[in-house]
């Protein structure tokens, strides 16, 4: 029995086993079928340098064109000019790398000193039961309150000067690390607390040697946003009876209507923080690298 389908013959014999008949063409469409063409994508890196220049032009064709006035929106080159002027001279008195340094000071020494007890306290925490009762609900009623609404209580127990600053920040890197470092404790697999145990590790020793660096991812998550949440605190408290700083600088210069120096003081938090965070993920890499492996 013959059976045609399409441009395919095949004989059937009498026992159901189908033959293609010789001398009958296939189909090309049938045999080979093109693979589809994967479209080259552009790479981020482009991406990512054409909308930075994209927004910089329209941000040059709107305030050279008077759409938006120069008041509100400085031009690109009044910026450039600007800048240029607060290096060589600085501000009120003070250069343009003092400005940047007086405010990483303040950040660096309170975020050290607040990460360091949130670290502690939340791996302690997050090891042992009783401690951790006693500790999270205090932490759950701190947790949602903005840092910069403790800057009235700040100022009236520790003054205007440096001390207030710094301890505005303690607060604010102590109170997004705990939180991490507790979780990262918590989470530590249970194989690797049962084989601590098989081998015989004392208490200290285990939480020195597994429960430590278990937790080092979660750790350096709380540090990241400890650092930038530092950061933007450390301006906020700068407003607040500062002579220094570039939250100083940012006000003073909103104040006498120095819409560039505003619009630099910004951008320079903004650099600032990258490096910042970019320092952390970088060391992040070197001690954790195992992490995601």
């Amino acid at each position: 029995m013959t059976i045609t389908v399409g441009s395919v013959t095949a004989n059937t014999s009498r026992h159901g086993h189908a033959s293609s008949s010789p001398g009958r063409s296939i189909g090309s469409s049938t045999l080979a079928t093109p693979a589809p063409t994967r479209r080259r994508q552009m790479p981020r890196a482009v991406i990512s340098v054409l909308s930075i220049f994209t927004t910089i032009l329209a941000w040059f064709v709107v305030t050279n064109t008077g759409w938006v006035p120069e008041l509100y929106l400085p031009s690109p080159q009044e910026i450039v000019s600007q800048f240029g002027m607060l290096l060589s001279d600085g501000y009120q008195g003070t250069s343009l790398w003092g400005q940047i340094g007086i405010s990483l000071y303040r950040t660096m020494t309170g975020f050290i000193i607040g990460a360091a007890l949130g670290i502690f306290i939340g791996l302690a925490a997050g090891y042992y039961r009783a401690l951790a009762a006693a500790v999270n609900p205090i932490l759950a009623f701190i947790r949602p309150v903005p840092p910069i609404a403790f800057i009235p209580l700040v100022v009236l127990y520790f003054g205007l000067g440096e001390t207030g600053k710094i301890m505005l920040i303690v607060l604010t890197a102590f109170n997004y690390t705990v939180v991490n470092a507790q979780a990262g404790a918590m989470g530590t697999p249970l194989a690797f607390r049962r084989a601590a145990a098989t081998l015989g590790l004392k208490r200290r020793q285990e939480f020195v040697r597994v429960i430590f660096p278990a937790a080092l991812p979660s750790i350096f998550t709380g540090l990241r946003v400890s650092m930038a949440l530092s950061w933007a605190v450390v301006v906020a408290a700068e407003l607040v009876g500062a002579q220094s700083g570039l939250g100083f600088m940012i006000n003073n210069a909103a104040l006498q209507l120095q819409i560039p120096i505003v619009f630099i003081g910004i951008g320079l938090i903004g650099v600032v923080g990258l490096i910042l965070n970019g320092i952390i993920l970088l060391a992040e890499r070197k001690i954790v690298h195992w992490s995601g492996r």
